[in-house]
């Protein structure tokens, strides 16, 4: 099992491209079981999640090529004839429910095990499965699996979501791209990855509008074409390492960084008294001289602060000036990383869903542990702050969202390097 190990100190400087985005990803490949016809992406990150999906495709009967070095992705649904995702594949990765909804467009039935993925809450399916009731499918659960059929067809309808669910929003949106009639989705999820989702069902022929906004409307089709479509940058990626320099001092630019996909984000860093600017090419973040402010945090869905920078945008904070509070209203248990950052001397409190977070001048270097693939990232960023050096274990989590962080990092100055325990 690898570790990662990171020394302290020193500022960074210069450029690290940013991925396709890996949650846009994971919901655009499914999308090939819309059609006989080939759907291609381009920008496609290289992750072992990325990875998982195309097996699990495969496992369904779709053709799944990579190209150009992996960046491209040519799979043809033409012979996806199996309808049954099977446990063994599903359990490692939470976006292999978005198979659901594509299976009931296609073959009017699917088989899908409840997913697996980062233990940081409970994420049920009970939305997913709620909208495409509503739709027109017959769904119970039975051994582990969600048995779904849809007997007479979907047929398109008006659906209120409980909560704007991302991953639920996606199977809706491509079951009733197929579905008779017009589906109206009202308090849909708002991110850049459903936009970019509809962008590519478009281009497949799909009649969908409102994108973006909390309603979504959806007219079926009788069959929808192949398509080549670009991934859109990764988000998360993004911010990440627009928190790098923060954390460690120093100017970098992000290539292929837009501000528009994390609006309250940049606020934030702004707050904080961070430095971010676009550029021709990207995003460009500095930080040059002293402390950091203190800021609160409460994670929103978007075009709030995302969850998935929650433990990143903590590591910035242990060293800021003055007290932080960080509240979580996504996910319930993803203050795991908090008694990581505490064994490297940052002074943290938790209680519930809310963490106060007091800054301190320097962080220690430590032995640690990720817990999942957000925080897993977060330790690493903490390292570049801290004194001495850091030692990340555990890290086959990061490898699920991160494409190669130690040459990014390492490419605008960080001491970094992955090791075999």
């Amino acid at each position: 099992m690898d570790k990662i190990i990171v020394t302290g100190g020193g500022a960074l400087n210069g450029q690290i491209p940013i991925a396709g985005a890996k949650n846009a990803c994971l919901a655009l490949m499914p999308a090939s079981l819309l059609s006989d016809e080939p759907l291609t992406l381009t920008n496609v990150p290289r992750l072992s999640d990325i990875a998982t999906m195309g097996a699990l495709l495969r496992s369904l009967g779709v053709e799944v090529a990579g190209l150009a070095d992996g960046r491209v992705l040519a799979m043809s649904g033409q012979g996806a004839e199996n309808h049954v995702a099977e446990y063994d594949i599903v359990r490692k990765m939470r976006a292999s429910n978005l198979v659901l909804g594509p299976l009931l467009a296609r073959h009017g039935r699917a088989v899908v095990s409840l997913p697996g993925g980062c233990a940081i809450g409970a994420r049920p399916m009970d939305i997913h499965v709620f909208g495409l009731e509503k739709l027109g499918a017959e769904i119970e659960l039975r051994e582990g699996y969600l048995h779904a059929g849809a007997p007479n067809g979907l047929k398109g309808a008006e659906i209120a979501l409980a909560f704007p669910s991302v991953g639920a929003t996606e199977n809706i949106v491509m079951a009733a791209t197929l579905a008779r009639g017009t589906t109206v989705l009202k308090n849909a999820a708002r991110e850049p990855e459903i936009c970019d989702l509809a962008a590519c069902l478009r281009a497949m022929g799909a009649q969908i509008e409102g994108a973006g906004s909390d309603t979504i409307v959806i007219k079926g089709v009788e069959r929808l074409h192949g398509a080549t479509h670009p991934v859109l940058p990764d988000r998360i990626e993004l911010g990440t390492y627009m928190l790098a320099p923060a954390i460690a001092g120093g100017d970098v630019e992000l290539l292929g960084g837009r501000a528009d996909l994390l609006p309250t984000f940049c606020e934030k860093l702004a707050e904080a008294g961070i430095t971010v600017e676009e550029t021709e090419a990207g995003l460009r973040v500095a930080r040059r001289n002293g402390r950091i402010r203190a800021v609160d945090v409460r994670t929103e869905v978007f075009p709030g602060f995302p969850t998935d920078l929650q433990a990143q945008m903590m590591a910035l904070l242990c060293t800021a000036d003055g007290e932080s509070v960080l509240e979580e209203t996504i996910f319930e248990n993803r203050f795991m990383h908090a008694p990581e950052l505490m064994r490297m001397g940052a002074d943290i409190e938790v209680q519930g869903g809310t963490a106060r977070v007091r800054g301190v001048r320097r962080l220690k270097g430590a032995p640690v542990m990720a817990t999942d693939l957000r925080a897993s990232v977060s330790l690493i960023l903490a390292g570049l702050a801290a004194e001495g050096e850091t030692v990340v274990s555990r890290v086959y989590h990061l490898d699920r969202g991160y494409e190669h962080v130690e040459q990014k990092l390492g490419g605008v100055g960080a001491r970094i390097e992955r090791v075999k325990e």
